[in-house]
């Protein structure tokens, strides 16, 4: 049996649809995302999931037991906000205890709890700050550590790092990632940020207009898009129409084919290719972008607009503006998509 089921939920606000009929399962200990662009609904769907927010369809499920109607401060769910929801008037002790106050835990268990939480998101010697000392990521980890101070046998993150500068951020994902690991804990992560979900997720459930239309793990979603859009948001893809697949690729494709720009090669003279890669096809440079230790190249083949992706070994090696070149294509990577 699985941990956490939702079954064919569905929220409206008035007229408008927010989700509808979304089904998923997530085993004990796992770490989902929900990835998509904002107002697809998937902070919506969080907010249900704790109790925040009343469905108008279906069932939320933990451990086998129906919480959909159930008032949030008895779903043993702990979730931390995008605009993290301090009290300025409370220490960070103060901040972290409490929940557990207001379940009238006794106080040496409080301070003992806290203690250990304090350390686990590395905030000792803080303790008896205020808000507006702190910087940013230590104000994340606060709220942080005042979710998984009540021992909650699920937690919701709703976008807790787009706040924050991007050095700190890659620094704070990976520690909520060391932190969900270390605890077992059960994790749905909200995000619009495609490198985030990537990096930290066990499964990728890619929301848009209310539907979840792809869900595996980040391999699958990023090199197997079930459609057109999955494919365009997850990134840099050339989609070909059919007409651009029959002439670049001889392929004869009912939707659209899908090509990551890592997966185009650039023939090099004299080199024997396998017959993994396609039989290469004329294209014509027509700008590049530096992009740290990848150069992406934009081509004209045949009429076709496409990124190339190459390795920058050596700018003695980067190839100009109107150079004519070959480009394979991987032949296992290419993805038909609806």
């Amino acid at each position: 049996m699985s941990f956490l089921t939702v079954t064919n939920l569905s929220k409206n606000f008035g007229k408008t649809k927010v989700f509808e009929q979304i089904n998923f399962n997530i085993e004990e200990g796992e770490l989902i995302t929900l990835l998509g662009p904002s107002g697809c609904g998937k902070s919506t769907l969080l907010r249900c999931i704790a109790g925040l927010a009343e469905v108008d369809h279906g069932q939320i499920s933990v451990a086998g037991d129906d919480i959909t109607h159930v008032v949030p401060q008895k779903r043993g769910i702990g979730m931390v906000f995008q605009s993290y929801a301090l009290f300025p008037n409370l220490t960070v002790m103060g901040n972290i205890a409490f929940g557990l106050k207001m379940q009238r835990v006794p106080a040496i268990e409080i301070e003992q709890r806290v203690t250990e939480v304090v350390a686990l998101v590395e905030l000792q010697g803080h303790e008896n700050k205020f808000v507006h000392q702190l910087s940013g990521g230590q104000r994340q980890r606060v709220a942080l550590a005042r979710a998984l101070v009540v021992r909650p046998r699920i937690l919701l993150l709703d976008e807790p790092l787009s706040a924050l500068d991007a050095r700190i951020r890659k620094n704070l994902r990976e520690e909520i990632r060391r932190i969900q690991s270390q605890l077992k804990l059960t994790t749905i992560f909200v995000t619009h940020d495609q490198e985030e979900a990537l990096i930290l997720s066990d499964r990728i459930f890619v929301m848009h207009d209310g539907r979840i239309v792809q869900d595996g793990s980040a391999e699958t979603i990023y090199t197997r898009p079930a459609n057109a859009f999955v494919a365009r948001f997850m990134g840099n893809f050339n989609l070909l129409n059919p007409d651009q697949a029959k002439d670049l690729l001889g392929l004869q494709i009912q939707g659209q084919l899908a090509i990551r720009p890592e997966s185009i090669h650039v023939a090099e003279a004299g080199r024997t290719y396998g017959s993994h890669l396609s039989a290469p096809c004329q294209a014509t440079v027509r700008h590049h972008q530096l992009l740290g230790n990848v150069i992406r190249y934009h081509v004209d083949a045949q009429g076709c607009a496409l990124m190339v992706d190459t390795l920058n070994r050596s700018s003695d090696l980067l190839l100009q503006p109107g150079a004519q070149i070959g480009l394979l294509f991987q032949r296992q990577e290419l993805q038909e998509v609806a």
